[in-house]
Formats: structure tokens, sequence, C-alpha cells
């Protein structure tokens, strides 16, 4: 019977992990339809943000659909059982205690169930694993260089050629419809539907590259080249930031990617190679940095 009872839970688990329930994810995305392709928290919001990517709406599904139920009936039945032992076994209801001091089917219950749902939890935690860091044929590559406190990122000779730095925006330079503390003076732009191979590095102190919207986060390294990827489905801007303390300003270095059409993109990279060519050096970009303190 305990056979039969942990192979329909892995069957169970290996068909979530496979093709995760549509019923789930048509709940979640209409739950969050006013902030499709946002890229942003707004206010209130309690769950993750709309993913815009394979991998980000697999995450949401392994959050909602899977780990938020199995967290939900542990407490609650931890919950009950601190009730049921302070009802039961308090002095007044029972003066005179067990002297019990050993049970064989509570010892092989309480060490085969947790089994059980740690093996519920690790089969679609692997797959996700796999998604995140097996990385398909690449349309387009960017280089991302974390630096102290913006990004840098670096186009390829197949995408023009040309590299830029992106710094926040400071408050008073902010026109409407930005966002403070998120919008930036050059964004990324890729276009749509399109695999984004990321080579992340960093140039100084290690910072951590986050695209929620995107289900992208890896460490940018001095000396190390990592990599990821991302194959966005929705235009519209999405953001991220640095999540890693990498100094004072810390707080003050947000990711901005721009999605476009093909067509869209196309005149950005054309009208990029020129702005960028003839745009200042990387120290004097910095020397007029925005002061933190009008943020």
């Amino acid at each position: 019977m305990m056979l039969r009872t942990i192979s329909h839970v892995l069957d169970g688990a290996r068909k979530g992990a496979r093709a995760f329930p549509a019923a789930a994810l048509v709940l979640c995305q209409s739950a969050r339809a006013d902030e499709a392709g946002s890229g942003y928290a707004t206010p209130g919001q309690m769950s993750l943000l709309h993913g815009t990517t394979s991998v980000a709406e697999y995450i949401d599904w392994f959050h909602n659909s899977l780990l938020l139920p199995i967290i939900t009936v542990i407490s609650l039945f931890v919950l009950g059982l601190l009730i049921y032992v302070i009802v039961k076994f308090n002095a007044k209801a029972n003066p005179t205690p067990s002297r019990t001091t050993h049970s064989t089917v509570l010892e092989v219950a309480w060490t085969i169930i947790p089994v059980l749902i740690l093996v519920v939890i690790a089969i679609p935690s692997f797959r996700l694993l796999t998604m995140e860091l097996t990385i398909p044929k690449p349309d387009m590559t960017i280089k991302v260089t974390g630096k102290q406190w913006y990004w840098s990122y670096d186009y390829p000779k197949e995408e023009g050629d040309f590299g830029f730095d992106s710094f926040i925006k400071a408050e008073k330079d902010l026109k409407p419809g930005e966002l403070r503390l998120l919008a930036v003076d050059n964004e990324a732009v890729v276009p749509v539907g399109k695999i984004v191979r990321l080579q992340v590095t960093a140039a100084d102190v290690i910072h951590s590259f986050v695209i929620q919207s995107f289900g992208v986060r890896i460490d940018a390294v001095p000396g190390r080249l990592n990599e990821t990827w991302f194959k966005a489905e929705k235009e519209g801007i999405f953001y991220g930031q640095c999540s890693k303390i990498c100094g004072k300003d810390h707080a003050f270095m947000p990711i901005a990617f721009r999605v476009l059409s093909q067509e869209k993109y196309a005149a950005w990279v054309a009208d990029a190679k020129k702005k960028f060519a003839s745009a200042a050096s990387p120290s004097d970009h910095a020397a007029n940095e925005p002061d933190t303190a009008a943020r």
C-alpha cells in the first residue's frame, strides 16, 4: 500500500513537471491581467511579477501551485498539532502524564512523509534548474558588466558593434510615466520572440543581475563570465535591480530592458550605432552621474 502511494505521488509530480497545469497558469495570469507587460511591482501586489518568458511562468507555477499549497498544508497541520497538544495534554486535562518514550510507527511516519514531500518538490525543481542552465542556440548575445554603480551593455558585431552605460535617472530628470528608482537614461533593447544570451560579469565587486519578469537571476563576478538566457514573448519595458549589497549606491543601479518588435528593434539599432559611437567615454559619463541625494 505504501509503495502504491509513493508511486502515485511520483507520477503526479512528474506530470506536473512535464507540463504544468494550464488552469493554474490561467488563474495566475487572469489575476494579474492588468499587470501584463508592466515589468514592475504594483501597489498592493502580493504575488510574483507577471512572467513574459517560459522560465518565469514556470517559476510562477512552481511557487503558486506547488510550494505555496505544500507550505500552507504543513503550517496548518503544525498549528492543529500544537492546539491539540495544548488542549489534550495540559496539566489540568492530563494530570498524570504518559511515560511513553518510543513509537516505531510515529518515527517511521515522520521520516517517510518529509522525504516524500521533498521528492515531490525536487522533481519540478530539477526541471526548472535544467531550463535555466541549458542555453538554447541564441539569436543574439549581449554582454552585461556590473560596475559601481551602474550597468554597461555591449552589443556584438552582428548587432551593430556598440556599447553604452546605463545609469539611474535622478528624480528631477524623470518624465511623466517614468518610475522613480527604476528609470534609466539608456535602456537595453531586445527584439520580441528572440532567444537572447546574456554574458554577465563585473568590473569591481560582485553584483547580481536580476529581472524577475524574465526569470533571470545571475551573479556578476569580477574575472568570471557567467551566462544565462531569456526569450521575451511580449513587448514592453521590464525592470530589475542589483540584488547584491555592492556598496553605498547598491540601491541605485536598476536594470531596464525594452522589448520591441523586430522592425522597431532594427530602427533602434540604426539609431544606437550613431548615438553611442559619438557618446562620451565611460569616465566622462561617470563624472556626470546623477547625485544620489536627488533620488
